[in-house]
């Protein structure tokens, strides 16, 4: 019988390493993620996001994961497996809409960048607008400590141009901010540009939102955006993502910094707007994006020197005036602008042969439409509410008719806040 060789210290060693081996072998393979393959009707590319994002929603109505697929917009390596190989090349990290990266990630004629009379030039519109650039705030600053002669926006956040513009107002280029032209404007460039398209929101929950196009079509208001992936586009906007950059609080010329409301906010009226004015019914039963317009919000490609230029829509685009109705058009082609954005959000049955309320711009205000007795009604694009509202033509209304505007009409019909 042959004796058994003794167990050495080397032999406990390679037992070790071979154990470690194993364990090692094992871990790879059960922690081996398993393809999803998905082939994105747009590109005929196939990729793997779907291996470890399966559990996202769908990003939006308009954007199908089947045509879209991920790598189209994030960019990323389509194929790996391996999460960091994988998000190496993303556009934008988590938010391929911020307006450094918008054209790569959203872009081409097909998408955001397109023809004008396609209505395709998102990009080209919300880059030139105030949103974006902030060059109302920047004049108004500039002009109020003599850096420039007038009103007229002469900077922006980035330089950029216009070469079509198409209204007498339109500014052809702004030069991007330069706050090192006096300490004044130092201090507000330090404390005072939270609010356009490319800057990070202030601590808080009332502040929060991404930026670029996320900042508006991506509902954040209250959520603690660090612990919250966000995977969402929408066109039904409420108001309340509108205020994360307008009505928190006021920017002083006094202290060049930024002063939070301290009031409480009962009820819709108080969370809607500060006690300043005077506001009609309307104006905070709605929601921002009922009755402003696509071009209102996001630009029409011109570059203004401040909103007023381009904010357009009154009491009387709905309500008409004492002696008219409200310009309308009747839909009569199924590829009609209205129908198409209507189809984004899907509030109402719109459909070929309804009349609609147009603005003085020709912007079609799909959600409003004519009934069969002649009254109107809107439909909220954000709570999908229905709204009921008769025209002035016709009532008893004493309104001067050379005084058509929505301050006049607030003399009678506004409630004091």
């Amino acid at each position: 019988m042959m004796k058994r060789p003794p167990i050495t210290s080397l032999h406990i060693v390679l037992l070790a390493l071979l154990l470690a081996s194993c364990g090692l072998v094992f871990a790879l393979r059960s922690s081996q993620v398993t393809p999803v393959s998905l082939t994105p009707s747009l590109t005929g590319e196939e990729e793997y996001c779907l291996s470890c994002h399966a559990d996202l929603p769908e990003i939006s109505a308009s954007h199908p994961v089947e045509a879209f697929g991920c790598v189209v917009c994030h960019g990323g390596e389509r194929l790996a497996l391996d999460a960091d190989l994988a998000h190496s090349t993303m556009i934008g990290g988590d938010n391929p809409s911020s307006l450094a990266v918008v054209e790569q990630s959203c872009g081409g004629s097909e998408c955001h960048s397109g023809a004008v009379e396609d209505h395709r030039d998102h990009i080209q519109r919300v880059m030139t607008s105030v949103q974006a650039t902030y060059a109302g705030a920047i004049a108004t600053v500039r002009y109020a400590f003599g850096e420039q002669d007038s009103l007229t926006a002469e900077q922006g956040i980035f330089a950029i141009a216009d070469d079509r513009v198409m209204d007498e107002d339109g500014v052809p280029a702004l030069t991007a901010f330069d706050p090192a032209e006096s300490p004044l404007l130092e201090q507000f460039g330090e404390n005072c540009l939270s609010c356009h398209l490319s800057s990070q929101p202030m601590e808080g929950s009332h502040y929060a939102r991404l930026d670029g196009c996320a900042a508006c079509h991506t509902p954040t208001a209250g959520e603690d955006l660090a612990a919250t992936e966000q995977h969402t586009l929408t066109t039904a906007i409420p108001y309340t993502q509108c205020n994360t950059c307008h009505n928190r609080g006021n920017y002083s010329l006094k202290d060049m910094s930024f002063h939070a409301r301290e009031d409480s906010e009962l009820g819709r009226l108080s969370s809607y707007y500060q006690p300043i004015a005077q506001f009609v019914r309307c104006e905070y039963t709605l929601d921002c994006v009922d009755c402003h317009t696509r071009s209102e919000a996001m630009g029409d490609g011109d570059i203004y020197s401040n909103q007023t230029e381009i904010q357009y829509v009154q009491c009387k685009t709905c309500h008409g005036t004492i002696d008219s109705l409200p310009l309308t058009y009747t839909i009569t082609d199924p590829e009609d602008l209205a129908l198409r954005v209507a189809a984004l959000n899907p509030i109402m049955d719109l459909q070929v042969g309804d009349t609609i309320i147009v603005t003085e711009q020709g912007e079609p205000m799909w959600n409003a439409r004519q009934l069969p007795d002649g009254s109107f009604e809107m439909v909220g694009k954000a709570t999908g509410a229905y709204f009921t509202f008769n025209t002035v033509l016709g009532t008893d209304c004493q309104q001067n008719v050379d005084e058509q505007e929505s301050q006049y009409c607030h003399a009678c019909h506004a409630v004091d806040h």
